[in-house]
């Protein structure tokens, strides 16, 4: 993992996220950049994540979550020309703040897949 990876909930700004109103929608922004290899799979860090996903799915539909959009970065039209793109972003809306955190802490929830299959990330609360 490069200096400077991003793959656990930062504390402090969980703590302020879980004292939001719980009844309001909420929209995550995703932004990943996946692992070249998982030692632990011998799959690629994308291939990883589509098992991720593939065993998250059941805990988004639970959650009612939608994913708005899913997709590669392209092209850097303002910004650093050197800076290195995200492999995939992810905004994904939830009816409330609850489902998310009722998805996120059922027991089986495969978060252990989604670091396995990661480099860096960034998980951004939107509204």
């Amino acid at each position: 993992m490069k200096k400077g990876a991003f793959l656990e909930i930062n504390e402090e700004q969980f703590k302020a996220f879980v004292k939001l109103p719980k009844d309001t929608s909420v929209v995550m922004l995703n932004l990943l950049k996946f692992k070249e290899l998982v030692t632990e799979t011998g799959l690629s860090g994308a291939d990883s994540y589509k098992e991720y996903m593939k065993k998250a799915t059941p805990f988004f539909i639970k959650a009612e979550a939608e994913i708005l959009f899913m997709g590669k970065e392209n092209t850097m039209l303002i910004g650093p020309e050197d800076e290195e793109l995200w492999d995939k972003i992810l905004l994904i809306k939830y009816k409330t703040i609850s489902d998310f955190l009722e998805m996120i802490q059922t027991e089986g929830y495969p978060s252990h897949l989604r670091n396995q299959a990661l480099e860096d990330s960034r998980l951004i609360h939107c509204s």
